[in-house]
């Protein structure tokens, strides 16, 4: 099925909308002022009936100056542009411009239509159409056909409608359906008895009555009350129709034009984007860096700053990479095209196609960064999520972030992380989540270099608290991707676990005379041992007895029940084996039967019995523990 929307573009007063009254019959300018004015103010839209029973949407823009923002809002959807060029006036100001927009928006097929043909002679009219075939060299008009027609006469408009209707048939592409819907929003208005309605180009997906969708910036969320498509009802719409959609929920005044109505999740809000910038070649500015302009996309106007990554200024006729740093939140995908027009003056300078629709801050003229860019520019699917992979790993962004971020389909997308995976230049950490693996070498680097140090400094640990290597190793909330991560190096024979402590896979800790002679003076105290202190006192030689001490914790020889209590393993597993089989024998155990069984002081009981509870090994009830 082929969904296709024609737009027109010209300078002011070319007769555009009576062009397309005499190709449909339909009166686009609907609104007071533009009857009075006779001028097209506002958007207008009509339908032309195709020979296979379909019909082609068509947008009536704006052709005055002070309009082109309304001209943008219905350009972004073209598929086949009609420039419309008067026969008495030929080429004017607002015709370079809109054929300039034309051009950056990369619209794929067009006509030149020469309207008033009955005002003027035919010598006049030869003088008008060379005059137009040079304009039009170089851009994707050069080779188009151009016929002269009068809406008033009818002469010509039949020609033009078999030439349409041959081009739709030859040349325009079928849209990509198997992708997220998408509406840019150009009108919104309410209608009595149904609430809010938003009228636009469904420029991609499809989408149905009942459907849920989120409003982009904003997102409010909200359903698919009804669908309409030429003012007749329908329970599903098509990428290429224009289409009105009746929003459950929502007030008149929840959306602004230029909003986004997508699929849920299926898109980013950002403040930047990382562009290839392209200038008109009729330009007369020197665009420098860190300029002012107005960003057009879709039917959106937002003030921006131009940030050239690798020169300080660029002229007509020229390209480069760039980043724009928006002044508002907008909704963008990779491989949008977008307009720009300087600041003040309004006048259209370039536009382009947006790289990376939610990109880092970048710093000018980084070689890495412009390498990128170009990949994302010009590579394959596979080097363009290898390249996003890189970006984001270090976020651990999710797949379903990473295929919207790339604009690649889904299953393109999951084709090509698989390949990626195999052949080793990523690595899944779970179902939602694959890092790239330059940086999980980056990981294996800082876990060697924070090892390495921690090892030099306690050389009788067996290693790092596994908990303490996690909060140290890598800030991140979800601890299954750390371990995850960490049971990797450990597999690749970088990183081995020894007494739950983390440790360098050929690390051995030292041995110390001093060990066994701390670890022999706690095991004498058995459930009731000296201090820390007081041990450290009666060896008053060893000048490492904290590292010794720790050591001795770390390769759990000794076990930290209380900060100055320190009972051997041996005696520690008594008492808990002691504590269980009293508790299954009498259902619980209590602070006095605890230091009855350990023939000790109330103190080494509470220190013991607190551990467990902390430990989620036992649970006070009253008086008295039970096991968890």
């Amino acid at each position: 099925m082929k969904n296709i929307i024609i737009g027109t573009a010209g300078h002011v007063d070319h007769g555009k909308t009576a062009l397309i009254k005499a190709l449909t019959g339909i009166e686009t300018d609907r609104i007071k002022e533009e009857k009075k004015r006779g001028i097209t103010i506002e958007l207008g839209f009509a339908y032309l009936d195709l020979p296979d029973g379909e019909k082609a949407g068509i947008i009536d823009v704006p052709g005055h100056e002070k309009f082109v923002k309304n001209m943008l809002a219905g350009a972004g959807g073209i598929d086949l542009a009609l420039l419309v060029i008067a026969a008495d006036e030929g080429f004017m100001p607002q015709t370079r411009e809109h054929l300039g927009i034309l051009s950056l928006l990369n619209i794929p097929e067009g006509i030149i239509v020469i309207t008033k043909k009955d005002m003027v002679d035919e010598d006049w009219l030869e003088v008008v159409c060379d005059d137009i075939r040079n304009e039009v060299k170089g851009t994707f008009l050069e080779n188009a056909q151009m016929i002269p027609v009068s809406s008033y006469t009818g002469e010509g408009i039949e020609e033009l409608k078999q030439a349409i209707f041959q081009l739709i048939d030859q040349k325009t592409q079928i849209k990509n359906l198997d992708v997220p819907f998408r509406i840019p929003i150009d009108r919104i208005f309410s209608v009595e008895g149904f609430g809010t309605v938003i009228t636009g180009t469904l420029i991609e997906g499809k989408m149905k009555v009942g459907d849920p969708v989120t409003i982009y910036p904003s997102r409010i969320e909200s359903r698919i009350r009804n669908l309409q498509v030429h003012s007749h009802d329908v329970e599903e719409a098509y990428a290429g129709q224009r289409v009105a959609v009746n929003l459950a929920g929502l007030k008149k005044s929840d959306l602004n034009k230029g909003d986004v109505v997508a699929v849920p999740d299926s898109m980013h809000t950002t403040m930047m984007i990382d562009i290839k910038l392209t200038i008109l070649k009729d330009c007369e500015r020197e665009i420098l860096n860190a300029t002012r302009l107005h960003l057009y996309h879709g039917a959106r106007d937002v003030l921006c700053k131009v940030v050239l990554l690798d020169r300080d200024s660029i002229s007509a006729g020229e390209s480069c990479y760039a980043q724009l740093r928006l002044e508002e939140e907008i909704a963008v995908k990779t491989g949008d095209r977008f307009v720009l027009r300087f600041y003040s003056p309004l006048e259209t300078i370039g536009g382009g196609v947006i790289l990376d629709s939610n990109p880092f801050k970048h710093k000018r003229n980084d070689p890495q960064v412009l390498e990128s860019l170009n990949i994302k520019e010009n590579g394959s699917d596979k080097e363009k999520i290898s390249a996003a992979l890189k970006d984001y790993s270090s976020r651990f962004e999710t797949l379903s972030f990473l295929q919207v971020q790339t604009a690649i389909p889904k299953e393109q997308f999951d084709q090509q992380i698989q390949k990626l995976i195999k052949d080793k230049t990523a690595f899944r950490i779970n179902d939602n989540v694959v890092i790239h693996s330059d940086y999980l070498s980056h990981l294996k680097d800082t876990a060697v270099k924070m090892l390495t140090a921690y090892h030099e400094e306690n050389p009788l640990r067996d290693g790092m608290k596994r908990d303490e290597f996690r909060s140290k190793f890598l800030k991140y909330e979800d601890m299954a991707v750390v371990d995850k991560i960490t049971d990797s190096l450990v597999n690749r024979k970088v990183l081995k676990i020894v007494n739950g402590c983390v440790a360098l896979y050929d690390f051995e800790a030292q041995t110390d005379n001093n060990q066994e002679l701390i670890e022999k003076a706690f095991q004498e105290g058995g459930f009731a041992p000296e201090s820390p202190d007081q041990i450290a006192a009666r060896f008053p030689k060893i000048k490492n007895f904290k590292a010794v001490l720790d050591s001795l914790v770390s390769s759990g020889k000794l076990i930290r029940v209380e900060d100055k209590i320190l009972l051997h393993i041996d005696y520690y597993n008594k008492a808990l084996e002691m504590a269980k089989e009293s508790i299954e024998k009498n259902g619980q155990i209590t602070l006095a039967e605890m230091r009855d069984l350990m023939g000790t002081s109330r103190k080494f009981a509470v220190a013991v019995l607190e551990y467990w509870d902390r430990r989620n090994i036992t649970k006070k009830v009253g008086d008295a523990r039970v096991l968890k």
